[in-house]
């Protein structure tokens, strides 16, 4: 399948409760590594940004979390599937790499908190990495309670 990036696509959860649609701003793949991700998705996250928040076909099923002063973690209450993280104005969104398809051009091209990443695990290829005070000053956050 090829993801148009300006074209919607489809996805959803595990047990299929969750179905939804988003436009991809590219297939560029991204990856956090924070203490949060890892523990809400049992290892690094790895999303794709989207042009706003997925339409959902249906409510019913879907849980949010607010993870911090910042961020909201959204996820399925049937199969608990993570779905995807986005900031609380709604500027950015990351639905979970994942729940839809994605050609073979797709690539994993940034990793944050790379200093927070567990020597257990490590990905392939070159990509751009970012600490943790380096995302907190690119997204004009503070470091106290704001974590992704």
């Amino acid at each position: 399948m090829n993801a148009n990036p300006h074209k919607p696509i489809k996805g959803q959860c595990l047990c299929g409760a969750v179905k939804f649609s988003a436009t991809l701003k590219s297939q560029d793949v991204h990856a956090c590594h924070c203490s949060m991700c890892r523990s809400w998705a049992g290892g690094g996250f790895m999303g794709l940004d989207c042009d706003g928040p997925p339409a959902m076909e249906s409510e019913a099923s879907v849980g949010r979390y607010s993870a911090s002063a910042w961020g909201e973690r959204v996820f399925c209450k049937e199969c608990g599937s993570s779905l995807f993280w986005q900031t609380k104005d709604g500027a950015h969104v990351s639905v979970s790499a994942g729940l839809v398809e994605v050609d073979d051009t797709a690539k994993l091209t940034l990793q944050y908190f790379i200093d927070e990443k567990p020597a257990f695990y490590a990905f392939e290829g070159d990509s751009k990495t970012m600490t943790g005070a380096e995302v907190f000053a690119a997204f004009g956050a503070n470091e106290e309670g704001a974590s992704t």
